[in-house]
């Protein structure tokens, strides 16, 4: 018997796992699919070192009317769908207000601090050098306006957070990217931030480590996660049932699901986002976001990836990628896109906590169940930091940072 069950084997759930190992935990890794097929594959590659602060959901008018019209490309949503996630978006526009952003971005940053520590002891055990790069990402502006807005907040931040970036004019962006045709008025290159040209493989060299320092991974199905009568958790694989004396769910969007029959109501804002590669001619050097539009072009083992923004649609609907197909056009007038690489777009499903925070800590009805959810549209840079306060708590070590504002309690 495992002494620890982790539900969820994408990069929040193998952040756990592997810190657990760390401390000397004997863990069971459990999912219905293998390592980092779900939204840990899906994303733009990029460990996000900059972003220091949570991103608010905006609360002028002008920018929620442009919503509300599909003005703008970095948000989508079905009219039917809406009533569902009203409740957790009014908790998300309450949350935004400025004094409660500016406590959330106290304790996030503390964690976006620490994320290219975390991975980079990972990626070395791992043996994934290759691949990840150093050199940040870029965002392009096509408004001078907004270009000289945008180039003061980042010079603030960078000044407040201790961050590396630098201000590029138009022809500047264009000798460091020869893809592009159009520079825009200019870009801000964020350098602290890693990039990766796999993040699917990135997961995998991960669960490979957790593999080789003998953790166990099993496909089966969290839904059938229970308490032991004598004490600790079971859940079914396709191997038979597994028992340990803890749990931790780490299961992303699908954790609200999972801990609604036990009593939690999980107030998550499920956000879709698609993906497709491109075989571009020319390619670009690092990351670019499309400040205006909403999306990110990356360059990928793959080809070049587009990565789009949040979809707020019902839990059963099909794939209908609108912010896609813009981005197509978009890029298009950038850069050579070339032919797509696969035959339809990729789909994934973002966990989005209301107050902009993920849920890390212990259940609050259930002995030795844990939680470690919600990271948004950050999971990718932060499973491993989050991990590692989670297995502080686990072993009752001190943790690296105050655990009070990620905890589960919360919810309540």
């Amino acid at each position: 018997m495992a002494d620890i069950l982790v539900l969820g084997a994408g990069m929040a759930g193998l952040g756990a796992a592997l810190q657990l190992q760390r401390r000397g935990r004997d863990v069971a890794l459990v999912d219905r699919r293998p390592p980092g097929r779900e939204t840990s594959y899906g994303n733009a590659g990029i460990i996000q070192a900059e972003a220091m602060e949570p991103y608010a959901m905006p609360r002028g008018m002008a920018a929620l009317l442009r919503i509300a019209r599909g003005r703008d490309n970095s948000v989508h949503f079905h009219a039917g769908a809406l009533p569902g996630h009203f409740g957790p978006l009014m908790r998300y526009w309450w949350h935004s207000g400025p004094s409660r952003h500016a406590r959330a971005t106290q304790a996030y940053s503390g964690l976006i601090a620490r994320a290219t520590q975390e991975h980079e002891s990972l990626i070395e055990e791992a043996g994934a050098a290759a691949l990840v790069r150093r050199e940040g990402f870029r965002e392009l502006y096509r408004d001078e306006s907004a270009f000289t807005a945008a180039a003061g907040l980042a010079e603030g931040l960078a000044a407040r957070f201790g961050l590396k970036v630098s201000v590029l004019d138009a022809e500047t962006l264009r000798a460091a990217e020869p893809a592009l045709r159009n520079g825009g008025v200019g870009a801000v290159h964020w350098r602290d931030p890693w990039t990766v040209s796999d993040p699917g493989g990135l997961v995998t060299a991960y669960a490979e480590l957790f593999a080789a320092r003998g953790g166990q991974f099993s496909e089966g199905d969290a839904a059938t996660l229970a308490p032991r009568p004598g004490g600790g958790w079971r859940v079914e694989t396709i191997d038979g049932p597994l028992e340990a004396e803890a749990a931790v769910v780490a299961l992303g969007p699908w954790s609200p699901a999972l801990l609604g029959p036990m009593g939690y109501k999980v107030p998550m804002l499920r956000k879709r986002g698609y993906h497709m590669h491109y075989r571009a001619p020319i390619r670009l050097n690092l990351p670019l976001l499309d400040a205006a539009n909403g999306y990110v072009m990356a360059p990928m083992a793959k080809g070049l990836r587009i990565t789009t923004g949040a979809e707020l649609a019902g839990a059963e609907a099909s794939s209908s990628p609108v912010q896609l197909r813009r981005a197509e056009r978009l890029a298009g007038e950038l850069l050579t896109l070339g032919a797509p690489v696969e035959n339809a777009a990729w789909m994934g499903t973002r966990p989005c906590m209301p107050d902009m925070l993920p849920v890390v800590g212990p259940a609050p009805r259930h002995r030795n169940l844990w939680f470690h959810f919600g990271h948004g549209h950050q999971g990718f840079t932060l499973g491993p930091t989050t991990g590692r306060l989670l297995a502080e708590m686990v072993a009752g070590e001190t943790p690296f940072t105050d655990p009070g504002p990620f905890s589960p309690s919360r919810l309540d």
